[in-house]
């Protein structure tokens, strides 16, 4: 963390990473009740690898702050979070407010607002055609960063790219390329992955993806036919069907990591610190306890010898 950037310095580091194209949130703490040690104006630069610079609040602000932080540049969605102090007064009946009970900072109540700073999401056209050539107008209309790939360059091995859950990929070579491109595609964390073909041409590319062995579950990720069903049929009206379902899907994805716990299959990354409700990163967290054969993690020292001190108090709350 390097807390010794004033706000003008922190203004600059973002507009130089908006320049790389790197991705990074904003925090900007917008109101306070005493006492808190950070005051409206203050403010931290959050990037995706959970890096902050600057300054907000103490032990229990920052990883609060850096958790909502990436779940922004996730979601792609602006939060204002709530941090209410043992004692503190609560910010009231905000809307869209997220509050946190903090029993480990000074005992006020802080109000930062977290906003995220995206690149532009990718859409990959593997194919060639009128649909790709619509696409690809309509993609750049949108704001997407648009890469056409044909499909000589796939054969070639020329369509590899760094897929991330706000991408989206489609394929129409209308060839036996469908399958290699769909197989490649499909092993990457793309949000969205579709096929131009027919219903029985799509029926058979999946059969021969799962000889393959592609799992099911990313099987499942793929839209085929491509497109919304609006009764699109000539080329320029089924690129609208697939642009409005793209979008859709990335206007309606909240499936954040905090959703997907405790799913089955799913890996625990993170834990609730039993005494003040904060989520833990379970690999970084500094304070840990064990009670009754299973691991607690806390956000701070207070937070564990409050738990340490009468962990039976805490029992029938977490429900051992």
């Amino acid at each position: 963390m390097d807390s010794s950037r004033a706000p003008e310095d922190l203004l600059e580091l973002a507009a130089a990473l908006r320049i790389q194209g790197e991705p990074f949130a904003l925090a900007t703490v917008v109101r306070c009740v005493a006492p808190t040690s950070a005051k409206p104006g203050a403010k931290a630069l959050v990037r995706r690898d959970g890096t902050i610079s600057g300054w907000v609040g103490g032990a229990c602000a920052e990883p609060v702050v850096v958790r909502e932080a990436l779940n922004a540049l996730r979601d792609g969605r602006p939060r204002l979070i709530g941090l209410v102090g043992e004692g503190g007064r609560s910010p009231g009946r905000t809307e869209g407010l997220l509050e946190y009970a903090m029993t480990c900072h000074s005992g006020g109540t802080l109000e930062i607002y977290v906003e995220p700073y995206l690149t532009k999401p990718l859409l990959v056209l593997i194919g060639d055609g009128p649909v790709v050539e619509t696409l690809a107008t309509l993609g750049r209309a949108a704001d997407y960063s648009v890469e056409i790939v044909g499909d000589e360059a796939m054969r070639e091995g020329r369509g590899r790219f760094a897929l991330t859950r706000r991408d989206s990929v489609v394929v129409a070579t209308h060839s036996d390329s469908d399958g290699d491109a769909l197989d490649q595609v499909l092993r990457t964390e793309v949000g969205y992955v579709s096929l131009v073909a027919s219903r029985r041409r799509a029926t058979a590319i999946l059969e021969r993806l799962k000889q393959r062995g592609v799992p099911p579950e990313r099987l499942g990720r793929l839209k085929a036919p491509a497109g919304l069903d609006i009764g699109a049929q000539a080329p320029q009206e089924i690129a609208v069907s697939i642009l409005a379902e793209i979008i859709q899907h990335h206007r309606s994805d909240k499936d954040t990591p905090a959703e997907t716990e405790g799913r089955p299959g799913s890996v625990l990354t993170e834990a609730l610190d039993p005494i003040c409700g904060m989520r833990v990163e379970i690999a970084k967290a500094k304070h840990r306890s064990e009670a009754w054969g299973r691991a607690f993690y806390f956000c701070c020292r207070h937070c564990k010898e409050t738990f340490d001190r009468d962990p039976e108090h805490h029992r029938a709350a977490l429900g051992t």
